[in-house]
């Protein structure tokens, strides 16, 4: 079972490793960050969408508020219009996931969630401590194809090692 202090430490390797996977693509011209590289999403800066639009996705389900721009997963390619609208939620978000786990307990981690999933066409309950590890590792997944990517690309990027993060 996944603590409240587990889910602050993920909420920090998340925001630490979002500024070094966008801080690596903004070297990157607009062409390079939205070129075709064969991923799920196609393109580093589609992925990186998908990845605000799935954060935002399932924060909407643990607080009730707020929820993606976007209506489905094809759409979630286009959460924001464009690079420096992207810079700028990403790390607006990353704090607003900072807070939410900040306000998280153990007791709460114990019950279920219940909502409307587009993916599966119906209602899903499931325990709230199987979602939060999901939606860490949805973020962890998709930041390794981008760092893939931005390899690819000749962008250099940071660790993602989370023993070496920085607020540990």
């Amino acid at each position: 079972m996944i603590t409240a202090d587990w889910a602050r430490m993920m909420a920090r390797y998340t925001q630490w490793q979002n500024g070094a996977i966008f801080g690596a693509a903004n070297v990157l011209t607009d062409a390079d960050r939205q070129m075709d590289r064969g991923a799920f999403f196609g393109s580093i800066e589609a992925t990186l969408n998908h990845l605000l639009w799935g954060d935002r996705i399932w924060m909407s389900r643990f607080t009730g508020t707020g929820s993606p721009k976007q209506a489905s997963i094809t759409d979630s390619v286009r959460e924001e219009p464009d690079w420096p609208a992207l810079l700028f939620a990403r790390a607006r978000f990353d704090t607003e996931i900072l807070g939410w786990a900040e306000g998280l307990d153990d007791a709460t981690l114990r019950g279920d969630l219940t909502w409307y999933s587009g993916a599966a066409g119906r209602e899903v309950t499931r325990p709230l401590a199987l979602c939060v590890t999901h939606f860490f590792n949805h973020g962890t997944h998709h930041r390794g194809q981008v760092h893939g990517m931005l390899t690819a690309a000749g962008a250099r990027t940071e660790d993602t090692d989370l023993f070496l993060m920085p607020t540990l």
